[in-house]
């Protein structure tokens, strides 16, 4: 009965030990509920010191959580303070508006959380802004858009800058819809051919041709008729739809293949139209050149002729000064070059020009030079036409000038050049100034920038002419106008431009008569194999600083070159006085007109 009436006391023990247990493991549990908890509600965050890293592993554990648990009503706006804290530690490098623009945006945000740097699917329409870091510590935004590109957040960031300073595409509804019309026409065909599709071909058709007839009456968005957003959004579910639909991929293949075959032919074509046009204005005078020539003609003939004719023989046959030469009928471009070299000489009262030019164009240089005077020089215009020079030849057979393209067309390289050279005129210069020992032969697409008259005291070594050496065209590159003559193909040509001639050897060697045989023989089209035959062995070079030729057609030569030559050559056909003029070059052809002229004001030929 002892043993009986103990056995219950013994059992208490044990129960309160199990009581403690269970106790415990409920604990457990509830602690391992709050952790994740905590965690969430963002309350580990006070246990972190800021650092860049920490801040990356939690952005990270964040993104991998579940979507459905980010949504609880728990999480949502309690967000702000935490991402307060971490933006004040990202550093300088943000600028203000960007930690408002996260913060807002954040507090948008379902998740709760920064926008993750990739995103597989942005939403439509929408720029989405998140904050960032990476490991290396560059901090970032995210543009969620049509770019889809990270862009550095730091001074001088290109992507950045691009953002903020983004302009709207000119006639970009235009260019849109062209970029529609080109799609429509390549499915239409495949389209038209399914009877299943006639209603979707019926709009189509109707669709394209509302576009054509737009297009015959608008060039440019400010031209578009209203209502065209609304044509532009039908266009383009008219083209889905017909992408969506099972067609013949080859038909759409081939159409796409004709419209690039009529695109590259109506590029051909205006390619061959702008090249016609080009040398049409090449070949036309100015209307502004124009203008000037005829109301310098009609002056002329209002002005008494004894006042315009008068007789400066004394200096035009004094063999003593310096005599310039010129052969032009642009009253302009002759004008330039003699106010330039007047400009740069040390004394211009030792200066004669003789300006050559045919019967057209003598009344109205004759008036300009009457009507404009350039320091001390002395200026004579001479009507070439109405004098005997060349036996045989009459005046329509002769040109005022040559100049001559040739093209380097090769595997190595592919380059154009222009050769200036004498023509039949210059041939006559011995009999037209029989009292003359030396001239100097000027072009009139020149310019003079230095004082020439170091070329007068030139030792000439005996010999005829003297130019400057042309070596990127050599005798071998013109052979075709050479002929079968001897010559030395490495030798390199010469251009006219700026040339010095001895006169009395010219007359001792009878070079008119050595060129008149060569081109009766060669019966050539242009003088420049017989004259660089004549010449061949009676040249003395020049200094490659006297001249620089290739303003008229070379786009890279630079300031630093121009400004240490003596005389720039407009040669090729981009001469200053035309529209087409390269503008970097035609200001040092410019600034030797006189703005104030009353003939160049009333003929707008001042800019």
């Amino acid at each position: 009965m002892k043993g009986g009436a103990i056995s219950p006391y013994h059992t208490m023990p044990g129960k309160k030990r199990w009581s403690w247990l269970v106790i415990a493991v409920l604990g457990l549990v509830l602690l391992s509920m709050l952790v994740p908890l905590a965690f969430l509600l963002g309350l580990h965050n006070g246990f972190y010191s800021g650092a860049h890293t920490g801040f990356t592993e939690q952005r990270g554990s964040a993104s991998s959580r579940n979507d459905a648990t980010l949504d609880s009503p728990l999480i949502k706006g309690g967000l702000s303070t935490p991402v307060n804290g971490l933006l004040r530690n990202l550093g300088p490098t943000l600028p203000k508006d960007v930690g408002r623009n996260s913060i807002k945006e954040a507090e948008n945000k379902t998740t709760g959380f920064a926008v993750p740097t990739q995103v597989s699917k942005p939403p439509p329409n929408k720029h989405n802004v998140g904050v960032g870091s990476s490991a290396e510590g560059t901090n970032t935004i995210q543009v969620i858009g049509e770019s889809e590109k990270m862009c550095e957040l730091k001074f001088g960031s290109y992507c950045l800058w691009r953002q903020q300073h983004r302009e709207k595409m000119k006639d970009f509804i235009v260019k849109k819809m062209k970029d529609q019309l080109y799609v429509a026409r390549a499915y239409y065909p495949s389209i038209a051919k399914l009877p299943e599709l006639d209603q979707l071909s019926q709009e189509m058709k109707q669709t394209i041709q509302e576009f054509e007839h737009i297009f015959t009456d608008s060039t440019s968005d400010t031209d578009l008729p209203p209502q065209v957003e609304t044509k532009l959004q039908k266009m383009e579910t008219i083209i889905t739809k017909a992408k969506s639909a099972v067609v013949d991929c080859n038909n759409v293949d081939k159409k796409l293949r004709q419209l690039v075959d009529l695109t590259e032919d109506e590029a051909f074509f205006h390619m061959k139209q702008g090249s016609f046009l080009y040398r049409l204005d090449v070949q036309t005078t100015p209307k502004s050149l124009h203008c000037l020539s005829m109301r310098l003609t009609v002056e002329y003939f209002k002005t008494s002729p004894v006042d315009v004719d008068a007789d400066v023989s004394e200096s035009l046959l004094n063999p003593d000064l310096h005599h310039y030469v010129m052969f032009s009928n642009n009253v302009l471009a002759s004008s330039v070059v003699i106010n330039s070299t007047v400009m740069h000489a040390k004394a211009s009262r030792m200066q004669v020009f003789h300006v050559l030019t045919d019967k057209q164009s003598f009344f109205s240089m004759k008036m300009w030079f009457f009507t404009n005077t350039y320091k001390d020089a002395t200026i004579q215009v001479l009507n070439i036409e109405d004098l005997d020079l060349l036996e045989g030849q009459t005046p329509s057979h002769l040109s005022m000038r040559q100049e001559l393209r040739v093209s380097f067309l090769s595997t190595s390289e592919s380059r154009t050049e222009y050769i200036s050279t004498f023509s039949h005129w210059h041939y006559a210069l011995p009999k037209i100034f029989p009292t003359l020992k030396k001239i100097i032969v000027l072009d009139d697409d020149i310019v003079v920038q230095r004082d020439l008259s170091a070329l007068w005291n030139l030792d000439m070594k005996e010999k005829v002419i003297g130019a400057v050496h042309f070596c990127a065209v050599k005798f071998g590159a013109i052979k075709k106008y050479l002929g079968k003559e001897n010559y030395d193909g490495n030798s390199c040509t010469w251009m006219s431009g700026l040339n010095i001639i001895d006169l009395v050897r010219w007359r001792e060697r009878d070079v008119t008569r050595m060129f008149q045989n060569l081109v009766q023989q060669r019966l050539a089209e242009t003088t420049l194999g017989a004259t660089m035959l004549t010449f061949q062995d009676l040249l003395v070079a020049l200094d490659d600083t006297w001249i620089l030729s290739g303003l008229g057609h070379n786009y890279g030569i630079t300031n630093e070159v121009i400004n240490k030559a003596a005389v720039l050559h407009f040669n090729g056909n981009m001469k200053p006085w035309l529209e087409l003029g390269i503008p970097n070059y035609k200001i040092h052809w410019r600034k030797f007109l006189d703005p104030e002229n009353r003939f160049l004001t009333d003929c707008n030929v001042n800019p």
